[in-house]
């Protein structure tokens, strides 16, 4: 069974003369325990497909599933977020500034439905590396490393199989980039989890991933696994522009 499938997925805004076509027949599957990556150019649909996902692009056509179950519409159940989460792209503005990391996390535990709560806010805040010392801390008490930290440990407090990553570091300086993928890493291989990924930065994509889509104007124009990604072939000539324009500044 496939943690993630999704059928000629087509993603718009608006109506009429105003709409416009953000994801074009779009097809993937993520198989369970696959780190899956989504590529291209601002605009080119990538966080589009994880917010129809999510239900946060409410007008779409097509089938997604998600271990085996279909979805429909824009209504997500609690069954479905406790098997999938989602970590956005800026830490600060995904976490409440007036709520304290142990409020942050302690309501989306009671929400999922778990008890113990108290043990389950320090385990998490320990499995992503912040320890007890940041637990009363507010968000503009964090650097941004360690709000992104706590926005991975309120995703994983429903226990998901799936998490839905966008372009989870690339708001952060580059000296903590680094650190939170290693820990992405690692959480990955300690709860078997399954990732679909957004970045327009393919070195951390062949770093994370093992297949990865590439995504123009809507359309994913190339499927490919990230060991053709670093060997440099990519078949389509859009693949080749990406990669040229992201190792040249290293030449």
């Amino acid at each position: 069974m496939k943690a993630l499938e999704i059928n000629h997925l087509n993603v718009w805004f608006g109506h009429a003369h105003d709409r416009v076509d953000a994801v074009k027949d779009a097809n993937l599957e993520v198989a369970q325990g696959e780190s899956f990556g989504l590529v291209g150019e601002s605009g080119s649909g990538k966080s589009t497909i994880l917010r129809a996902i999510t239900g946060l692009a409410p007008q779409w056509s097509g089938t997604i599933r998600v271990e085996g179950h279909a979805i429909s519409g824009s209504r997500r159940d609690r069954s479905f977020f406790r098997t999938v989460q989602m970590v956005f792209q800026d830490p600060y503005a995904s976490l409440h500034p007036r709520h304290t990391v142990d409020q942050v996390l302690s309501e989306t535990i009671h929400l999922h439905g778990f008890g113990d709560i108290d043990k389950r806010v320090s385990d998490l805040l320990n499995d992503v590396g912040l320890g007890q010392r940041f637990r009363f801390r507010y968000p503009h008490q964090l650097s941004g490393g360690q709000r992104q930290r706590v926005a991975i440990a309120r995703a994983l407090a429903g226990e998901p199989d799936i998490l839905l990553l966008d372009e989870p570091t690339s708001a952060l300086d580059v000296s903590v980039q680094a650190e939170v993928l290693n820990l992405l890493t690692d959480l990955r291989k300690q709860r078997g989890l399954t990732y679909l990924m957004v970045s327009h930065d393919l070195p951390v994509i062949a770093h994370m991933c093992e297949q990865l889509a590439v995504m123009r104007n809507g359309e994913i124009v190339e499927v490919m696994s990230s060991e053709t990604l670093r060997l440099g072939n990519p078949s389509h000539e859009y693949s080749k522009q990406l990669l040229t324009a992201s190792v040249a500044p290293n030449q």
